[in-house]
């Protein structure tokens, strides 16, 4: 069956393992000064946009991007359980973010993450997809445990 990906609420109440996993990651290896993940009732807030990946009905991963302003997001908080990875689902998920934010109107996509090993995966995702580092942007400072990419949606 082929994983879904739908605008949901970071609030269902089927999405404790999927947050609790993600923290956990955040948390595994960043000092806690350098960690900028949203929990669930900060995702819930408008001028987010947060989706879910389910297979079968079950969540499997989750997605969000936030409105920086008219024409530039961030993504926040992807994640993808680390059972069902080795699969391209977090490509899927971000492909679907990009295509979102295009939709939206936005020209612009950037994200924060971490330069931990944890990290090596989703850096080279990013980068594949298009993303290049840059300097901080919207509220962040030069932080020796983040690396800041973006790329334009046009």
């Amino acid at each position: 069956m082929i994983p879904t990906i739908a605008l949901e609420s970071p609030l269902a109440p089927d999405l404790g393992l999927l947050m609790q996993r993600h923290t956990a990651d955040m948390h595994a290896d960043t000092p806690p000064e350098s960690i900028h993940m949203m929990d669930a009732s900060q995702l819930a807030t408008p001028g987010i946009w947060f989706f879910v990946m389910r297979e079968e009905g079950e969540p499997i991963g989750m997605g969000a991007f936030k409105r920086i302003d008219a024409t530039h997001a961030e993504i926040k908080s992807m994640h993808v359980l680390a059972e069902v990875r080795g699969r391209g689902l977090s490509r899927r998920m971000l492909e679907h973010l990009v295509d979102a934010a295009r939709a939206e109107g936005f020209t612009r996509l950037s994200l924060e993450t971490g330069v931990q090993p944890t990290f090596v995966a989703a850096r080279a995702l990013y980068s594949n997809a298009g993303f290049t580092e840059c300097p901080p942007f919207e509220g962040y400072v030069e932080d020796p445990n983040s690396v800041f990419m973006t790329r334009s949606l046009v």
